[in-house]
């Protein structure tokens, strides 16, 4: 199946005569949760804070959620969620890095 989910659920028709929206979401493979889930837009007091995270981590790539919530003055898991979402991660040397094999 190459479609994604939400053009499976745009197939789905409430008010087939025959099948149900249960028995339509079992033959698409849309779990019936996906099909009422509706989400919800994201605030934009949000949007903004992401932005300003963003242009930290481009100015200081090697900052962690620690730092980056100081400088914002945010809750340190506020941060740390949002960075996850964004797909940010400071760069800093990882461990056994100058083991040879």
């Amino acid at each position: 199946m190459a479609e994604s989910i939400g053009d499976r659920r745009a197939c789905i028709d409430p008010n087939h005569r025959v099948l149900s929206i249960a028995r339509q979401c079992a033959l698409l493979g849309v779990a019936r949760a996906n099909y009422y889930y509706w989400q919800l837009p994201v605030p934009e007091e949000t949007l903004l804070l992401m932005r300003k995270i963003d242009a930290l981590y481009m100015e200081h790539p090697f900052l962690g959620s620690r730092r980056i919530a100081a400088m914002l003055s945010q809750n340190r898991k506020s941060a740390q969620r949002r960075m996850r979402l964004m797909g940010i991660e400071a760069h800093y040397p990882k461990p056994r890095t100058s083991d040879p094999r």
